[in-house]
């Protein structure tokens, strides 16, 4: 049954990141790039709608690419029964379109039959190189209210955070270790709401019901604050508070709130599948931790 709220122990007070501002409107960062007819995306300024049904889902992206920075965003996904349905905040680069050599960073919401918790998926491509899904149950229902989504991105460490507590990191050492994969592409920041039916819930094998439509997600939180493509200012500086010495690895706190994270909460990871890696040759990145 889908999991009441609870909070994970003790990260009430864990603060990686500035809090920024959520008064940014849409326009001044984003745009359409698809569904924009009026229904399936509405911008009202600081809160976005994405409607799909069976004729259409949206989507949107940044104006601008960005080579390093902080990004996030407000979700609310669409609740009750959402089997098939995938709501994604994610970075991606500009690449060919069959995706061979993109770089991108994901969250992917699960949507799920009637009772049932909706999973949260991150995945982490590297010059088209993807498979690095990991899956959790929040300790909240992310159909309930709107939530934190946020991604930081330097050129020492990648973190993904659920309302400031992180729940996946993966650290550059591809000076250290030469076949170590680490997004360094420009990316663009996208959301959007799609169906999965062919993979989303329990393989693939429960479709979305077209009856129980439309489905509907809310997006807020319209600031970023990174390198753009273009800035004057190298996007590995220092100068950028992103890439402060404090931001280049999790602190003892972080640490110890992304290690509890890791064992209450997630349910699958790539680097455990015995049956995926069944020659027992692992990513070189599993062989690493934070």
């Amino acid at each position: 049954m889908a999991s009441s709220v609870r909070q994970p122990w003790p990260l009430l007070l864990i603060v990686l990141l500035p809090s920024l501002a959520t008064a940014t409107v849409f326009d001044d960062n984003y745009v359409p790039s698809w569904g924009a007819d009026g229904y399936h995306l509405v911008d009202q300024g600081t809160e976005t709608r994405l409607t799909m049904d069976r004729t259409s889902g949206a989507g949107f992206r940044s104006r601008s690419t960005y080579g390093s920075g902080f990004f996030h965003m407000r979700i609310k996904v669409p609740g009750g029964y959402t089997a098939g349905v995938i709501t994604a905040f994610y970075l991606a680069s500009e690449a060919p379109y069959d995706g061979s050599d993109r770089d991108e960073v994901d969250f992917e919401f699960l949507g799920n039959v009637d009772g049932e918790n909706i999973t949260l998926q991150t995945n982490v491509f590297v010059n088209g190189d993807g498979d690095r899904e990991q899956r959790l149950n929040l300790w909240f229902d992310p159909a309930a209210d709107f939530h934190e989504y946020k991604i930081l991105w330097n050129p020492y460490q990648l973190v993904i955070l659920v309302d400031d507590v992180p729940i996946r990191v993966l650290r550059n050492l591809t000076w250290q270790v030469p076949e170590y994969e680490f997004p360094a592409k420009q990316m663009g920041v996208r959301a959007s709401l799609w169906d999965g039916s062919d993979w989303a819930t329990d393989g693939g094998r429960i479709k979305i019901d077209w009856g129980r439509a439309p489905f509907a997600a809310g997006f807020q939180g319209f600031d970023v604050d990174a390198c753009a493509n273009t800035s004057s200012t190298p996007c590995d500086s220092t100068d950028l508070w992103w890439n402060a010495r404090r931001h280049r690895r999790l602190s003892v706190r972080e640490q110890a709130a992304y290690e509890h994270v890791r064992r209450t909460y997630m349910n699958y990871d790539y680097c455990a599948d015995k049956d995926r890696f069944q020659n027992g040759k692992v990513p070189v990145e599993c062989s690493y931790t934070t």
